[in-house]
């Protein structure tokens, strides 16, 4: 019964872990493409908000550091003219 019920609670955690990848990855492509309230919005969340951003990060199972670092080296790769129009 205990193996049921473990089987039971890592398939719900993976659901939950789905759902908040795919609140950072619909973050992540406001902040890329999105309307630009949009993507200052976006862009706040995903590289000034700690506490909340810490939270949805550890939910979805990803190491907050290492995603905003990512974003940091798409972020610098962007240029002045990309900047310019947001």
């Amino acid at each position: 019964m205990s193996l049921t019920m473990e089987t039971k609670s890592e398939a719900q955690e993976t659901a939950e872990q789905r759902l908040w990848r795919a609140v950072i990855a619909s973050t992540v492509e406001e902040w890329v493409s999105g309307p630009l309230r949009k993507k200052r919005e976006a862009e706040q969340f995903l590289f000034s908000d700690e506490k909340d951003y810490r939270t949805v990060c550890y939910s979805a199972g990803i190491n907050p550091e290492n995603l905003r670092s990512r974003l940091e080296k798409i972020r610098s790769r962007q240029t002045p003219e990309a900047l310019l129009a947001a």
